[in-house]
């Protein structure tokens, strides 16, 4: 199964910057499975149903999302009716929609996709460990399901790294999101796993993590509360990562980063 994640969307010029890519690489890198953490794609700020419904339009399969899930309201009632939205798993029970999903791809292959939220330097949330767990006590990788695909939402690297390794051989890829900032560190783990602790954000990278310079600045440099921050609307980076996977085990065969456009180096997976 040949899978794309893309990071982060930050704004409009991040939504642009997808919807325009994506159809030709769906077609160029014979992708299987799309998905794309949306949960700043509303002005910065959360995700709307009408954005949600132009992503999945333009060929996004899944959206995940994290701390921001419920910063637009109008999400909370629309999102128990659209399932390819999810939101963490470790959200507390009683909250709106579900932390995963199981995609049936045209051909008949299926694939998880999972929303998790880690617990340092973030909200108190349940613990992602025991949810992951209880989640892979009823979907076995290669048995139930071809693929599994896990969003670690988190600051901190080092609580990203433990999700990876103890997840490792038991799903297809771990990738990161939440810091905005692609790391080199894409490898496949020792026991099959596709691991990176951040794909980086699809937005415009001549700013404060897809903001825009002059208010974050000012945020840091006098400590006081400023104007509303918003998201930098220049030439926008397209940042994420692609893994291919084997059918009979759902272990990674291959990764590669992806980046398209704007300021960043450019690379496109040659697989």
């Amino acid at each position: 199964m040949r899978i794309l994640f893309l990071g982060d969307i930050v704004g409009r010029c991040g939504r642009e910057a997808v919807l325009s890519r994506l159809p030709a690489l769906r077609k160029s890198l014979a992708l299987d499975l799309v998905v794309v953490n949306a949960e700043n794609a509303s002005h910065g700020f959360g995700l709307s149903p009408a954005i949600a419904t132009s992503l999945f339009e333009g060929g996004v399969d899944v959206i995940t999302l994290g701390n921001h899930s419920w910063d637009r309201r109008d999400l909370i009632g629309h999102i128990d009716a659209t399932p390819r939205i999810i939101r963490p798993i470790n959200f507390p029970p009683g909250t709106p929609g579900n932390g995963s999903v199981q995609v049936e791809l045209p051909d008949g292959r299926k694939a998880l996709v999972v929303n998790a939220m880690g617990r340092l330097f973030m909200d108190p949330l349940d613990d992602p460990f025991r949810c992951m767990n209880e989640l892979l006590s009823r979907h076995r990788l290669g048995v139930t399901t071809q693929a599994i695909v896990v969003d670690i939402h988190a600051e901190a690297t080092s609580e990203k790294w433990a999700f990876g390794n103890v997840l490792d051989g038991r799903v297809s890829l771990v990738v990161g999101t939440h810091t905005h900032t692609p790391t080199a560190d894409h490898r496949i783990l020792p026991a099959g796993t596709a691991f990176q602790t951040d794909a980086g954000m699809c937005g415009d990278y001549d700013s404060v993590i897809g903001m825009t310079k002059e208010p974050a600045m000012a945020r840091f440099i006098r400590k006081m509360p400023g104007e509303r921050l918003q998201p930098a609307e220049g030439d926008a980076t397209m940042c994420g990562i692609m893994v291919e996977t084997d059918d009979a085990t759902g272990l990674a065969r291959r990764l590669a980063p992806i980046r398209q456009g704007g300021h960043l180096a450019q690379t496109l997976p040659d697989f």
